[in-house]
């Protein structure tokens, strides 16, 4: 199978949205024990209910261990009634991706120009 990235939105409930945020960022590095190659989390800011948990898998199968692992189970056990059911995940192909790193270089700001003196007051 392709590598690919898979799409977990999880939706709080309601006046749990910190904590079962906090919950989901914990959780989210383990998938790299189960072969993820990276992860992500993210909550929406229109609305804060939303989180979006990402992990990048090079196969499905990887996807599934880390899915139905015991971890994820317990993790969904805990925090049941913190989020609501059904939960939808999705496997995307990443077709393209970027980030400016650390191999380009940041120009240092310009100073400032020192404003110049006043010009003397003018002779009537």
């Amino acid at each position: 199978m392709a590598a690919g990235v898979v799409h977990i939105d999880w939706y709080s409930t309601v006046l749990r949205q910190e904590a079962f945020a906090l919950e989901v960022a914990y959780v989210a590095p383990l998938a790299l024990r189960y072969g993820a190659t990276r992860y992500a989390v993210h909550r929406s800011r229109d609305d804060r209910y939303k989180v979006m948990q990402m992990a990048w898998f090079e196969s499905k199968q990887d996807w599934y261990r880390y899915w139905d692992g015991v971890e994820m189970i317990e993790f969904r056990r805990r925090n049941m009634g913190r989020y609501q059911i059904p939960i939808n995940y999705v496997w995307y192909d990443e077709l393209a991706a970027g980030e400016l790193g650390p191999e380009v270089p940041e120009l240092e700001p310009r100073p400032e120009p020192v404003p110049a003196a006043p010009a003397p007051p003018a002779v009537a």
